[in-house]
């Protein structure tokens, strides 16, 4: 059930356990699977809540209870050279495990949370904040 389709997607939720909101275009829906994900996103998961997200480069993210998380940038456009990914982790925890873009141009990821900001140069770790 896609949100909006005025822009073109960056993700698409997998699954979703549970209470999980997408706060997209100044309004705040709850989603299910197959929900359709923007840059400038904010997702928030109810505590207890999961949601499993897929990026169109195959880069997985699994938000746990309690999670509150924005997509900041992405950009996948390998016939340009154009990469990027950038999310913000005020608090909860995910699971990140790259997709093509962690692999192809590692450099251009980033997830930040209020005390660190998280290089990638592995396929898959942790992040927890707050």
């Amino acid at each position: 059930m896609p949100l909006f389709a005025a822009e073109p997607h960056v993700a698409l939720v997998k699954s979703v356990s549970g209470r999980v909101t997408v706060m997209q275009g100044g309004t705040s829906r709850e989603v299910a699977s197959g929900a359709q994900l923007q840059v400038a996103d904010r997702i928030v998961t109810a505590p207890g809540a999961t949601a499993a997200i897929v990026f169109t480069d195959g880069t997985m993210l699994t938000l746990g209870g309690g999670a509150d998380v924005q997509v900041r940038d992405y950009a996948f456009q390998p016939k340009a050279g154009k990469y990027g990914f950038s999310l913000y982790m005020s608090k909860g925890a995910a699971i990140y495990e790259s997709g093509k873009i962690g692999k192809m141009a590692p450099e251009t990821v980033k997830v930040e949370t209020p005390k660190a900001t998280v290089g990638v140069r592995g396929t898959r770790f942790l992040v927890e904040a707050g």
